[in-house]
């Protein structure tokens, strides 16, 4: 089939790649021209292990194209595919809809023949209302169905998650736009991906709602390592202990500086809002969103207690910046609030991430911060060390060599990456999340 797919983001250069690799025909859209430039060269615009692999094999077959030619890609298109971004609306935190609308004026004015719309970008429940209507009236004649099909893609296992995913989530509102959908996800039927119609406005919510309540256990399971804390209990134990029943499961149960990144914070703050007009307050994800704006300012402080009290004239490594290992994205991350407070306090910053450092430079939270080259190179002379994001490569450091390089051993660990024990025997000052302090700080 010939699918059209609007957006060259994250989600719609993943998704245009999978499709093209299930043998699918697909061009790629985006009004950007430079990023077209970077995708006919074999650049990436973002980062996503095995990407450019999958890009490249699928280009060389003649099956993955790119342009910024909307109307030539959609003339002939089975699908069309909006996976255009729908940040937080300043002002109120609605999700900003104008990109989406945008798109759908323009698929009104290039389809030809019968087409499926498919929304593939996150956005509010009646959505897929509104994109048909704005089609609708722009050409009354024209043959179209409008889906939801959104997205359940991690960042740094996207490819694994498009093409093995748990489940696939399809709202349609007619029998032939299901029997197109299926077409297209046919390799998944074939591997027995369990595949869920439902009415589109479903389909939409079923997005906000799974978003929302993983961002509940990531915010339950650090309030509980604050407990942890206060009661000498562990809060890894706690967490296997509760995630062995399978009403509940273990993932997500992870304690650290909070959730940040692409979908939670947006997502959560726009099923709020969306709550909120349709007269249906949600105030257990209200909160949830409270506790971890509260839990980044928090981590910060621990650093600087960590440190006696207060960091002013000090130097503190950073390990990590992106909201999660394998990815460059630094949307709502953690290390934004940390890094802000210790500036505020009176610290010097030197940072160091495998991936996102060039995408934290653009952030003003980060002016003045130092950049090493590599982990070491940041500890050099450092009064702490403070590990924000678990990147594989901060696992297993020489810890004779990182007490070596510190003017102070102290280490606070968000990720809970290493163990009292060893820590203990290393001679560390060791701070982690829930669980036992070694050393001065104790």
């Amino acid at each position: 089939m010939k699918i059209a797919m609007i957006g060259t983001g994250y989600v719609g250069l993943v998704s245009g790649a999978c499709f093209a690799d299930f043998g699918h025909e697909v061009v790629c859209v985006d009004k950007d021209a430079s990023k077209i430039d970077r995708l006919l060269r074999g650049e990436m615009p973002i980062y996503e292990p095995g990407l450019d692999v999958l890009v490249a094999g699928n280009v060389a077959v003649g099956r993955l194209s790119f342009t910024t030619d909307l109307t030539e890609a959609c003339a002939d298109a089975d699908a069309v595919f909006i996976a255009v971004g729908t940040p937080s609306r300043r002002g109120d935190g609605h999700a900003d809809l104008s990109y989406v609308y945008a798109a759908a004026e323009e698929v009104a004015r290039s389809v030809g023949a019968y087409t499926v719309v498919v929304t593939k970008s996150t956005v509010p429940v009646g959505t897929g209302d509104e994109v048909e209507r704005i089609v609708r009236e722009a050409r009354p004649e024209l043959e179209i169905d409008v889906t939801s099909n959104p997205e359940f893609l991690r960042e740094g296992s996207a490819i694994e998650d498009f093409k093995r995913p748990d489940r696939v989530v399809i709202g349609v509102q007619s029998e032939r736009a299901r029997e197109v959908m299926r077409l297209l996800y046919r390799p998944l039927f074939i591997n027995e991906t369990p595949i869920l119609f439902t009415r589109r406005r479903t389909a939409e919510l079923i997005k906000y709602a799974a978003n929302a309540f993983l961002a509940t256990k990531i915010s339950f399971i650090n309030e509980m390592a604050d407990l942890c804390e206060k009661t000498g209990a562990d809060v890894q134990d706690v967490a296997r202990g509760i995630g062995l029943d399978r009403r509940i499961g273990s993932k997500f149960l992870h304690p650290g500086p909070g959730f940040g990144g692409s979908c939670f914070p947006k997502d959560t703050l726009a099923l709020v809002r969306t709550a909120e007009q349709f007269g249906a307050p949600t105030r257990i994800v209200t909160a949830v969103m409270e506790v971890n704006d509260q839990r980044k300012l928090r981590m910060a402080d621990r650093i600087i207690e960590a440190c006696g009290g207060s960091v002013s004239g000090k130097a503190i490594a950073l390990l990590g910046v992106t909201f999660k290992p394998e990815t460059d994205d630094m949307r709502d991350s953690p290390s934004i609030d940390i890094v802000g407070r210790l500036k505020e306090a009176g610290a010097t910053v030197v940072a160091y991430d495998p991936a996102g450092m060039d995408e934290a430079r653009k952030i003003s939270a980060f002016d003045g911060v130092k950049w090493a080259a590599s982990s070491y190179e940041a500890m050099q002379d450092a009064d702490a060390i403070a590990i924000v994001t678990e990147w594989n490569e901060f696992r297993a450091l020489d810890l004779d060599r990182v007490k070596g390089l510190l003017k102070s051993p102290i280490v606070v660990d968000m990720r809970n990456v290493y163990t009292a024990k060893e820590m203990r025997e290393a001679g560390f000052t060791y701070l982690s999340i829930g669980r036992e302090t070694v050393g001065a700080a104790a």
